[in-house]
């Protein structure tokens, strides 16, 4: 596994509030020489006990440490390690202010940030943000055209279908072309991804649905004139229910699938502490060493 790129997931929902087990959290990971941290979004949690009710896999009592301020608190903890959203809901977000932020954590981390960003699929979170659910796979395509050009050019006029800019910017700006990556498994999805992007997180494990995935992203890629080999795929490991060899079979297939980076959750898997967390990780790393 040389060639892929292995991180973690910050264990968002079981990790707790205390700063100094999240900045030991992180600082231990990189010390283990993982190569990023990937956090996931929500802004908010819905109530069971709502009108309707609700089945999603969180709601009100699942805690989500928001990423941006999350990255820099630990942009100044860490050194090496690459600072990854696991995806952004870009969609329920504005965009000129991810840009803002973004650029500001990427500039504070020296260039670690890789902005992950998906459509989501909480319309809750989209009603209480005041965005629109229903096009938000289409406005995220121009979201990202915006966000380069934000944080490209000095002053941007700017006449988009969602978007206007009326000659302004923001500043400061990051200095390079901060890499988008795109989360999902839509045709539509892995079209934009391979127009747009820098990279995809799928969501399927390395079998014969993940490969026809990767031959559909693989397809659009070619149609729009780019080179696969350029292109980052990572897949996520979880530790529970698994072994070490386990891990390796489904390691090893996603590498012959071409993945770039994997990462390790390890939620979901009864651990009690951030130690408890950070062992599971360990035994990982050692699996694949």
């Amino acid at each position: 596994m040389s060639e892929t790129k292995v991180g973690v997931v910050f264990p968002q929902t079981e990790i707790g509030n205390d700063p100094i087990v999240i900045r030991d959290f992180a600082q231990a990971v990189e010390e283990m020489g993982c190569h990023h941290l990937l956090v996931y979004d929500h802004v908010l949690g819905a109530d069971p006990d709502r009108p309707g009710g609700w089945d999603g896999p969180y709601d009100k009592d699942s805690a989500f440490h928001e990423p941006f301020v999350l990255f820099g608190f630990l942009a100044a903890a860490t050194t090496t390690l690459e600072l990854v959203t696991g995806v952004l809901i870009l969609p329920q977000r504005q965009t000129a202010l991810v840009a803002k932020q973004s650029a500001e954590v990427d500039l504070l981390s020296n260039g670690r940030l890789r902005l992950g960003v998906g459509t989501g699929w909480n319309a809750i979170e989209y009603e209480a943000l005041g965005e629109d659910f229903s096009n938000r796979g289409r406005r995220q395509a121009e979201q990202v055209e915006l966000l380069r050009a934000l944080w490209a050019e000095e002053v941007l006029d700017y006449h988009g279908t969602w978007h206007r800019i009326p000659k302004a910017g923001i500043l400061p700006r990051p200095g390079r072309r901060i890499p988008i990556w795109f989360g999902g498994n839509a045709d539509a999805l892995l079209e934009r991804a391979a127009r747009l992007g820098d990279g995809w997180f799928p969501l399927v494990p390395p079998n014969e649905h993940g490969e026809r995935a990767v031959e559909t992203l693989r397809r659009h890629l070619a149609a729009a004139g780019r080179d696969a080999a350029d292109f980052g795929i990572e897949a996520q490991a979880r530790i529970a229910g698994g072994d070490p060899a386990r891990w390796r079979r489904h390691a090893e297939g996603w590498r012959k699938l071409g993945a770039t980076h994997l990462s390790v959750v390890t939620m979901g898997a009864g651990l009690a502490t951030a130690d408890d967390h950070l062992e599971a990780v360990r035994r990982y790393v050692d699996a694949l060493a």
